[in-house]
């Protein structure tokens, strides 16, 4: 056999390999990873971090300004979690197979401190972004099959990270909440001298100034 003929049976069996094991066993090309916060209690993203069952990490699968509401007149309500959470700013997670964990570092401008969290993502929650279910959507009025194949993790003051599964006509399951831990390095890992990214938005100011951070509620 020549040796061209035997590095293209290589390549046929390393290709063939992949589409067994890797990404492309799922019933859809990505999956995406999305962050928010409760209304007016800012957070920047430093990172967040995929790995993979694979064991694969995709480093900053998301960084910066997290989703957030911060209503002018102060009527916005941060307590709790929302019951229909949105996905969050984020990314698709491309190449990548089912998460197995999920890194969040960040900065909560509204105290400020900086937490880390380490999100373990259960086995049954893998299973249900295998399973395609009937849904309806009601932005185009269709009933398609759909796949919860959105994380969303919700970030809040004291190092509170809740997650929720989803699809993009589906209904949010819960799938984790997590206490996540001071980084004793601060900001930035210590490189800034302790200044976080932003300063919160005049609105975001004057509610916490106003009434305070409900610490209890996430």
């Amino acid at each position: 056999m020549s040796s061209s003929r035997t590095l293209l049976l290589a390549v046929m069996m390393f290709w063939l390999a992949g589409c067994a094991n890797g990404p492309h066993r799922l019933p859809y090309d990505s999956w995406r990873l999305g962050l928010f916060a409760p209304n007016y209690m800012e957070v920047w993203i430093e990172t967040a971090d995929a790995v993979d069952v694979q064991d694969r990490a995709f480093r900053r699968a998301m960084s910066g300004i997290a989703a957030i509401n911060t209503p002018k007149d102060l009527k916005g309500n941060p307590r709790g979690w929302p019951q229909r959470p949105g996905a969050g700013a984020g990314k698709q997670v491309l190449g990548a197979d089912l998460p197995r964990l999920i890194y969040v570092r960040w900065q909560s401008l509204a105290e400020p401190q900086t937490y880390e969290a380490y999100i373990i993502i259960p086995e049954a929650i893998r299973e249900a972004m295998l399973k395609g279910e009937k849904a309806f959507c009601e932005a185009d009025a269709k009933w398609i099959t759909d796949y919860r194949k959105m994380l969303s993790v919700g970030l809040a003051p004291g190092g509170v990270a809740k997650v929720w599964l989803m699809g993009p006509c589906l209904s949010a399951i819960d799938v984790a909440r997590v206490q996540g831990s001071v980084v004793k390095k601060g900001p930035d890992g210590g490189r800034s001298n302790g200044q976080y990214a932003l300063p919160l938005e005049p609105e975001s100011k004057a509610y916490i100034e106003k009434y305070g951070i409900p610490y209890d509620s996430w």
